[in-house]
């Protein structure tokens, strides 16, 4: 073409959880048998809708409304059911024009990032969850900017780390906090939330919370929204969503409660902007919507994610305790959503270590694939060819650590057992192999 099409930020927009997908695919077309734990689809993986969550939904498509267009800023209804909770739970407060729907947290975060003015930063965590530090990289046309999570403190954010990186460069505007956290499932207290808040109140930042998990928490500390500890001053948006939640991923339907708007005029500017592109978009998807308030109020509800939890933390429990002793790698149990990270210790892995496969076919095709990449996606390449089960490289995640991220959604127990015996034999046989 005359003219470059392609934008500055085209190569950043990798979310390696489904391209993945792509290699497993080839491999299971050449015979290997596929257990994907790539990607947190929890009915994927076998969980079943509620029969009474389905009710309301079947209920709802009855009516001619949820066939309709709804508010630009979403359904009024479930909009003042939403903030009502907000300030159920104190801290700050918010109205129904506070919040915006959206179609899934991937349509929020690419409105997110592509309507911020190019020069402004966000600082994320490191590893990173790929759908925000890609956006954000992207919009920018640089590599992401990130803070530490430090694996030795149970993947705790560096404090020090965070405000120094704010201090010492100008053009970060925000701070992207992901509790409780993927990839790694680590949960912050209040004491914690309050200190990063704190330090965007200092620098006049302000603070992303993507609280996808919120409710897929099973630690002591419990669930802390943002909208808690952020008080009156610092600008910043909660991201929610009910595709972990009810479950339901295919709903994409998804949310921003805005916090302190009216406290300073470029937020605000920035707030109408989110708004005036939506609105060119008319609305989001209605049906998932008029459900919410049916959903959170049924008496099932809070019994539903009780039952969840009590599931999610011995998964996470039991998938911890299969690594417990096996050198070269670190294994923090998880307190929320649902996910495990293996980091291998830093050079233990190397560019000599393989695993055995049978198919010959499957070895001839990752062969290409492991030469020059990460030591990490070289083992994942592997453990796929040899064993079948797909996992993510934890260098994808915006991090130079080497390890994998693995589900805990797996709902046959045998399987499950499966899953992570096969994952420390390989491990073990891989590292020996050296």
């Amino acid at each position: 073409m005359r003219r470059n099409i392609v934008h500055s930020g085209a190569d950043a927009l990798i979310y390696e959880i489904r391209q993945i997908v792509a290699v497993a695919k080839k491999l299971e077309a050449l015979g290997v048998k596929i257990t994907y734990e790539n990607i947190g689809d929890p009915i994927q993986k076998g969980e079943k809708v509620a029969p009474w969550m389905k009710q309301i939904v079947s209920d709802l498509i009855l009516k001619d409304m949820s066939w309709a267009y709804t508010a630009t800023q979403g359904f009024e209804k479930t909009r003042t059911f939403l903030a009502q909770k907000v300030n159920e739970r104190g801290g700050a407060q918010i109205t129904s024009d506070d919040l915006l729907f959206f179609n899934g947290l991937g349509d929020a975060v690419a409105k997110i990032f592509g309507f911020m003015r190019r020069e402004a930063r966000v600082l994320g965590p490191s590893p990173a969850y790929s759908t925000l530090s890609s956006a954000e990289a992207a919009h920018s046309g640089y590599e992401h900017m990130t803070y530490n999570l430090i694996p030795e403190k149970n993947w705790m954010p560096d404090l020090e780390d965070i405000e120094n990186k704010i201090k010492y460069n100008d053009s970060i505007a925000g701070i992207i906090l992901i509790n409780p956290d993927n990839p790694t499932g680590a949960v912050y207290d209040k004491t914690l939330m309050r200190d990063i808040v704190s330090i965007a109140e200092k620098y006049d930042v302000m603070v992303i919370c993507d609280e996808t998990y919120a409710h897929i928490n099973y630690s002591e500390t419990g669930t802390v929204h943002l909208s808690e500890v952020i008080g009156d001053k610092v600008c910043g948006m909660a991201l929610r969503s009910i595709s972990k939640e009810f479950p339901w991923p295919g709903g994409r339907c998804g949310w921003l409660e805005i916090f302190n708007k009216d406290k300073d005029p470029v937020f605000a500017r920035y707030v109408k902007t989110l708004l005036d592109a939506k609105m060119l978009e008319v609305c989001s998807t209605t049906l998932p919507q008029m459900a919410i308030p049916e959903v959170y109020s049924h008496p099932e509800f809070i019994p539903h994610l009780k039952t969840r939890n009590e599931k999610f933390k011995r998964k996470a429990k039991s998938a911890t305790e299969a690594f417990k002793g096996l050198k070269g790698v670190r294994v923090v149990e998880p307190k929320g959503a649902f996910y495990l990270t293996v980091a291998f210790e830093d050079g233990v892995l190397t560019n000599k270590m393989k695993l055995p496969v049978e198919n010959k076919a499957a070895l001839e095709f990752i062969q290409p694939l492991i030469e020059n990449c990460a030591n990490d996606r070289r083992f994942v390449y592997y453990l796929l060819a040899s064993t079948g089960i797909c996992v993510v490289p934890l260098s994808s995640f915006c991090t130079k650590k080497d390890g994998f991220r693995v589900t805990l959604l797996e709902e046959d127990e045998e399987k499950f057992q499966w899953i992570y015996s096969t994952l420390r034999k390989a491990i073990e046989e891989y590292i020996q192999s050296a």
